[in-house]
């Protein structure tokens, strides 16, 4: 039967993941943290999951065209049989989509199809645009995309060479893992980009909000007291967002734990980018070991700046 395995999925990821460091874990177990967190305080039907957010690449293009891509997160054991019929996207992801489209990136949601039982190569996406005024139809999603401008990858590349011991993914995150992974790696093997995930999006009351979370501890300086620190490359992807106003905005959300040894949760925080752009320390200092293995440079926002992510915070948004 066309179904994937958690046992397979987990083979995979560690064949797609060049080094599962535990930055890279805890950022992953995060995201998952932050949705239950914010279901608790009812904000559930607010959140979407993440996915990717991509642009074109190549000498005269680079950048001149942004797409989002939101997948169907695969059930273990559940089937996904060519011809079955693909689900339709819940409201609130339309609508984040609308604001993703109003601000010009193209954004797609992603639904699988499975031939061979525990063959994740076996495993297909369709795409179907959202965000637009009519309703439009699934097609499969080299397709979908191939008006948007990237450049068609003529050589092969092997996305899954790595040997990374993915044991230490929690059987709950394996899931959603696999099938962003699995997604990107669709999408590369087909075209060329510069890509990034998407944490999450959260919908407000006037706006939309894509996160950059992670799980932290603060720093103390002379010059700034407590502060918590952004790799320069997130802090990047939301200036990003901000350029494009109209409702999209962004949030830098942070986990804070208590120390590097025992992790207990402090608190949940945010920052919007407009506070974290006006506070924010003009030079990088260095960090600890990035998500990729190497070192990091971050960008220093005082703790002070950070607003609790309560419920009552979040109806501001």
């Amino acid at each position: 039967m066309p179904n994937l395995s958690l046992e397979a999925m987990r083979a995979y990821l560690s064949q797609s993941i060049s080094s599962l460091n535990q930055n890279k874990l805890r950022g992953l177990l995060a995201e998952v943290d932050l949705r239950d967190h914010l279901a608790n305080l009812g904000f559930g039907d607010r959140v979407s999951r993440g996915g990717w957010i991509a642009r074109t690449k190549g000498d005269g293009i680079f950048g001149d065209s942004t797409i989002a891509l939101f997948p169907e997160i695969i059930t273990p054991g559940h089937m996904y049989p060519p011809g079955h019929p693909f689900p339709a996207p819940d409201r609130g992801l339309h609508t984040i989509c609308s604001t993703l489209h109003q601000s010009g990136i193209n954004s797609f949601f992603c639904a699988a199809t499975i031939e061979r039982h525990d063959d994740p190569a076996s495993l297909d996406w369709s795409a179907v645009q959202l965000g637009l005024p009519t309703e439009q139809p699934y097609r499969p999603l080299v397709q979908s995309l191939a008006h948007i401008g990237f450049q068609v990858r003529t050589r092969n590349y092997n996305f899954l060479r790595y040997k990374a011991n993915a044991s230490a993914i929690p059987d709950r995150a394996v899931p959603e893992e696999f099938t962003k992974e699995h997604l990107r790696i669709s999408f590369n093997d087909a075209y060329k980009s510069e890509i990034s995930d998407i944490d999450g999006l959260f919908w407000g009351q006037q706006h939309t909000y894509p996160m950059e979370i992670k799980e932290k501890t603060s720093a103390k300086s002379d010059d700034m007291g407590d502060y918590f620190g952004l790799d320069i490359g997130p802090f990047v992807k939301l200036a990003f967002y901000a350029a494009k106003r109209g409702n999209l905005r962004s949030l830098f959300v942070v986990k804070e734990i208590d120390n590097m040894d025992e992790r207990n949760l402090i608190q949940w925080r945010f920052i919007t980018y407009d506070d974290l752009a006006q506070s924010a320390g003009w030079g990088s200092r260095g960090g600890g070991t990035n998500m990729q293995g190497g070192n990091s440079a971050v960008v220093r926002i005082p703790k002070v700046n950070f607003r609790t992510l309560d419920a009552a915070n979040l109806r501001q948004l």
